[in-house]
């Protein structure tokens, strides 16, 4: 979770199984795909974008979350979407926090089913545990099981120079006791930290410790995308990704020197999301400082990958999102479309009443957009 504001511009059965598989490790070999096609740019364009929001505050289920909603990742196996999102939901905003399950057939009617974790919301810096953020389902082909990366916080009141609500953060794995795909239901098992701040962290990364992370496969490997930014300062320079790697998704993971930080973006990266492309290539999709819209990187081999673009979501500025927030990952649709979820502000955010108390009268929401992939 960023302190946005703090120095940053005011993230049959079986054959629906075997296209989840594919879809979510990599690219899709494609018949008649030739070098002349490699050779086009790709790049993701906006279809339409649904005009309201789809989970709020008010919707059935969402009952006591004050603060809304924030990150996260949707994913469809069958016919069914599944949402896992971090649920803000008491004082102090961005500390009690929750991890929801929530599903859908068609986009717009949602269940909240489940609670798959619960922060503590200690304040005064005691528990690595007090704030959790960023829920991503990841699919292992090799283990046939899903697996669930989150950030895990210790908070405490920001001190005028230094931002305490989510600090020093570690990167947990939990696996789903259920094998299969329909394990994304849970439940999920927590098996350890792969990743936090430390000897190996690198001069970029600061105060928030690491705080994203996530992986996809490339070969027989697995790279990832981890996040941090130096926190301890007012105001705050940049929010970064960097690379590492492991030979298995339940790791040992380790910092990769070359590129890092990665060249996507030199100021205000957070949460990326990497999506294998049909036809080759990966998609990268994330919190950026496009307005009214995210950021999208592409890259040819899963491992190089290009400056980062800009893509409008709202044609009309601020139509329901007064201020957009995370992209939720990007949900195949067969061929070359894409649903893509993503959260915003349903209000003007009060930035310093939020940094300075931890306090808000504005929530947040998920809406949608529908994209194709060109080129």
């Amino acid at each position: 979770m960023n302190a946005r504001g703090f120095g940053h511009r005011d993230g049959p059965r079986f054959v629906a199984a075997l296209v989840l598989v594919a879809v979510l490790t990599g690219p899709l070999g494609v018949p008649g795909h030739t070098a002349e096609t490699k050779a086009r740019a790709p790049r993701l364009v906006l279809v339409r974008q649904h005009p309201t929001p789809v989970i709020t505050t008010r919707t059935p289920g969402a009952e006591g979350i004050r603060y809304g909603f924030e990150g996260g990742r949707a994913v469809k196996v069958g016919d069914t979407y599944h949402l896992l999102t971090t649920e803000m939901v008491s004082d102090p905003m961005w500390v009690k926090t929750r991890f929801g399950h929530w599903t859908s057939r068609d986009r717009l009617a949602w269940t909240r089913v489940a609670t798959v974790r619960e922060s503590s919301g200690e304040f005064e810096g005691k528990d690595p545990r007090a704030s959790l953020w960023s829920p991503l389902p990841v699919w292992d082909p090799g283990e046939g099981r899903w697996n669930l990366f989150y950030v895990a916080y210790r908070s405490m009141p920001t001190d005028g120079t230094r931002f305490l609500l989510n600090h020093v953060g570690e990167i947990w794995r939990a696996v789903s006791k259920t094998q299969g795909p329909e394990g994304i239901r849970g439940p999920f098992e927590d098996v350890g930290v792969v990743m936090r701040p430390g000897p190996d962290s690198l001069p970029w990364e600061g105060l928030q410790g690491t705080d994203s992370f996530f992986p996809w496969p490339v070969g027989a490997r697995w790279r990832a995308f981890y996040g941090s930014a130096r926190t301890e300062t007012k105001p705050i320079g940049h929010w970064l990704v960097g690379p590492a790697e492991a030979p298995s998704l339940a790791g040992p993971w380790r910092r990769v020197a070359e590129d890092n930080p990665a060249p996507i973006e030199t100021r205000f990266i957070e949460n990326p999301i990497v999506t294998g492309a049909r036809g080759g290539g990966w998609f990268a999709v994330y919190d950026g400082e496009t307005p009214d819209g995210i950021g999208w990187a592409h890259s040819v081999d899963g491992v190089r990958w290009g400056k980062g673009q800009g893509l409008v979501l709202q044609p009309k500025a601020g139509e329901w999102s007064k201020e957009m927030r995370t992209p939720l990952g990007l949900v195949p649709e067969g061929g070359d479309l894409f649903t893509l979820f993503y959260t915003g502000f349903e209000q003007v955010p009060d930035w310093t009443r939020i940094l300075d108390t931890g306090t808000s009268s504005d929530t947040c929401a998920v809406g949608f957009v529908e994209l194709r992939l060109e080129g």
